[in-house]
């Protein structure tokens, strides 16, 4: 049966595993040698090639997964992102991102690139015409985020896409928060896929990985500079990546779900001041949403109002963990300007709109129920102790 033809699930427990021809164990066996045969043989693996067959073969998951003919797996979401990045950028070489991004992303442009001397441009806002004002003619990529990080703007795929080939540029996207369950880019013709596969794909925050999935072409060309800088991951890590992939479409329709609850929730409760969610219709690109995602996602944001401290209510969860990071079973929070986006300036905090009574929320599996008693006693609690002081 072609792969094209198999449901979610099925692609997410079957496409990419090892079959263990030896035993007729049910699940991939896991190959910890760093050291294989070279002579007689159609392959020359080593892990720093990205190679090994526990690489070689949850890459085809996740392509399967994006709908791309190829993929790398690397050791973090970073290392994808630097490494796909400068596999395309030389110096003199000019790229375009978007505004809002994961701080970590920016802090790389801002603080590595001059180095280099790459030129780039942050858009002003996230429509065409902030795309098409900035480019040059030296323009070689343009890297955009969606939904973003924090505040889950959406950037349109399909005017990006058709921007990018009108003018020979590639086209890269962050598709980390909303997975390949809720959204494939490379159907609107995105080039180039990225994950912080920590997140969404790991799913039970124990793992540290990245990925990359597009074009044969392209992995070809992101491999000639990864198999040089050493972003492999170590094939227990990538054993157990593949383990917890298996229940990628189940853990993120139930965080989904929850999220879109929850969302409404927070929209009507009189201590929150804003909601940010694609799946509101209050939500300015809750129509872009509804064209190029299959639903909604698992993350969402909220402002409290004014006067109450984001700090003590974080401390005040009993449930929800106070976390970095996010897409775990377990829901979580952050504070983006203390966590996520503290390597931005003040200034640019500012410009994107992450305040300190921001608070990025990753939902999770639990009860909604479970989650909203939890919501409401941390919130009643700060609200005592402001009525007090």
């Amino acid at each position: 049966m072609a792969k094209e033809k198999l449901g979610l699930n099925t692609v997410c427990t079957h496409v990419g595993e090892i079959k263990d021809e030896q035993f007729k164990g049910a699940i991939s066996p896991m190959y910890l040698s760093t050291s294989y045969q070279f002579e007689d043989v159609d392959v020359l693996r080593y892990p720093r090639y990205f190679n090994t067959p526990n690489q070689e073969y949850l890459s085809k998951k996740i392509a399967a997964l994006e709908h791309a003919e190829a993929a790398l797996i690397f050791g973090s979401g970073m290392a994808a992102i630097s490494t796909t990045l400068m596999a395309f950028l030389s110096a003199g070489d000019h790229i375009v991102l978007q505004k809002d991004l994961y701080g970590g992303t920016r802090n790389l442009v801002e603080e590595q690139f001059d180095r280099y001397k790459i030129e780039y441009t942050f858009t002003e806002g996230l429509k065409l015409s902030d795309f098409e004002k900035v480019l040059q003619p030296n323009t070689k990529l343009i890297y955009i985020e969606t939904p973003s990080n924090p505040l889950l703007k959406l950037v349109d795929l399909k005017a990006i896409a058709d921007l990018s080939i009108s003018k020979g540029i590639v086209s890269v996207i962050d598709n980390t928060f909303a997975t390949p369950v809720i959204q494939n880019p490379i159907d609107f013709g995105i080039d180039i896929v990225i994950h912080s596969a920590t997140k969404y794909f790991g799913g039970h925050s124990d793992i540290c990985a990245g990925a990359v999935a597009s074009s044969q072409e392209h992995i070809e060309t992101i491999w000639n500079l990864a198999k040089n800088t050493g972003g492999s991951l170590s094939d227990f890590t990538v054993w157990l990546l593949e383990r917890s992939m298996k229940t990628l479409g189940i853990r993120v329709k139930a965080q989904n779900r929850n999220a879109k609850k929850l969302a409404l929730f927070l929209e009507r409760h009189k201590l929150i001041d804003k909601v940010y969610y694609p799946g509101l219709k209050s939500h300015s690109d809750y129509k872009l949403a509804k064209m190029q995602m299959k639903d909604f996602g698992a993350m969402l944001s909220f402002e409290l109002i004014e006067g109450l401290d984001a700090s003590a209510f974080l401390k005040a969860l009993k449930l929800i963990k106070p976390c970095m990071s996010l897409a775990g079973v377990e829901s979580t929070m952050l504070l983006p300007s203390i966590a996520s986006h503290a390597l931005l300036t003040q200034k640019e905090r500012d410009t994107q709109g992450i305040t300190d009574r921001l608070l990025r929320f990753s939902v999770g599996i639990e009860d909604k129920k479970d989650i909203i008693n939890d919501i409401e006693q941390a919130l009643a609690k700060i609200s005592v102790e402001k009525v007090m002081n």
